[in-house]
């Protein structure tokens, strides 16, 4: 006998952990309070603007870096392949930012996001190693960011 994973359990796995990574902690490996987006909510666009650590990209551009492979990661599922995208574009581009730009950036995180959870509950079956890796590494490359953001404001609030 075959033993698989029901995709609705999958699924619903999924959006729990992508809850807990973006909105709203339940304790798998997160605080309280710690989410991405509990994160940002007290970050201005001046500590936005600040290098991670002093030689690396802003907070700015890791927000809009997650939110870059969100949007690559849902077009990709969605066409059926994957092509070469310029990861190092954001990381050159987006330095300091004004209050309405970091509004904007964290408001394309949360529609990034937001596909991406429609892009999961439009996903009946997950037929490939591809599919379910590139699930499992969303959350786990937006955790690695989130890590990344947090260390760099527990430096700068310090």
């Amino acid at each position: 006998m075959t033993a698989f994973i029901q995709p609705e359990q999958f699924n619903n796995v999924l959006f729990s952990m992508l809850d807990e990574t973006f909105d709203n902690v339940q304790g798998y490996y997160l605080d309280r309070g710690t989410s991405l987006f509990e994160t940002l909510a007290d970050v201005s666009a001046e500590e936005a603007s600040i290098p991670v650590g002093g030689k690396c990209a802003t907070l700015a551009a890791q927000v809009k870096h997650v939110a870059f492979y969100l949007d690559v990661l849902e077009k990709s599922v969605r066409a059926g392949q994957f092509e070469q995208v310029d990861w190092g574009k954001i990381w050159r581009e987006v330095t300091a930012v004004s209050p309405q730009e970091w509004s904007a950036i964290k408001s394309e995180l949360r529609e990034s996001y937001d596909r991406i959870k429609a892009l999961i509950n439009d996903t009946p079956e997950w037929t490939s190693e591809q599919q379910i890796g590139g699930a499992i590494a969303t959350i786990v490359h937006t955790a690695y960011h989130l890590g990344e953001i947090r260390q760099a404001l527990c430096t700068l609030k310090a």
